[in-house]
């Protein structure tokens, strides 16, 4: 007798979505290769690919350290900042602890401070991909991401205030809003070189003159 087969499809798990879009290839990184790297040696005039700019890791880190209660975070607050880094990335966070105490960040040596994603290559492409086409969007009142926050290396960090403006959020489900640091790390870099890298892939910055 053919065994029988189960008629009820299976339904998709959390995250599927993220996952399935990281195994294909990202349009992000083909636009870079394709479109940036050429407009990079004509404007600066670096022609070897060695040398040019290029994002190295992609770092969404979520400070929890501030709702410590005793000794450790209320097991809610984990578990949603958990599940926020895991749907947005693809990928499972990592629990940081402090290495010392600083009293006016409520930061106590030993305890959980953080929850911390770094990602890299197509996880890091498709993730800036739908940060700037998707989420940035939908921030409240958006008027373009601020051009002060590149350090003397090229790096870029920017703040979210809240993690519903990622279409994977349900913010009914979440327990509490939370916001995260995201940091772009470039190699081979500079303010200069990363902004214009950066702008070409469409990074939406506020225009020149604004901040």
């Amino acid at each position: 007798m053919a065994e029988k087969k189960d008629s009820k499809p299976k339904q998709p798990k959390k995250g599927d979505a993220v996952q399935a879009e990281v195994a294909g290839k990202s349009r992000l990184k083909q636009t870079y290769d394709e479109a940036v790297r050429p407009k990079v040696a004509e404007t600066f005039g670096i022609t070897n690919r060695m040398a040019q700019p290029r994002l190295e890791k992609l770092t969404i880190n979520v400070n929890i350290g501030r709702h410590l209660d005793g000794s450790k975070v209320p097991p809610h607050i984990v578990k949603t900042v958990t599940d926020t880094l895991t749907k947005i990335s693809g990928q499972k966070p990592i629990l940081l602890k402090a290495k010392k105490s600083v009293s006016n960040f409520k930061v106590r040596e030993g305890f959980s401070t953080a929850l911390m994603v770094t990602l890299r290559r197509d996880r890091m492409w498709h993730f800036l991909d739908r940060l700037i086409h998707l989420a940035t969007p939908r921030i409240k009142d958006f008027r373009g991401l601020p051009r002060t926050g590149f350090d003397g290396q090229g790096n870029y960090s920017m703040g979210i205030n809240e993690q519903g403006v990622f279409p994977e959020i349900n913010m009914a489900e979440a327990e509490f809003t939370h916001g995260m640091n995201i940091n772009l790390t470039f190699r081979n870099s500079s303010k200069q070189l990363s902004e214009f890298v950066l702008e070409q892939l469409g990074m939406p910055f506020t225009k020149v003159g604004e901040n």
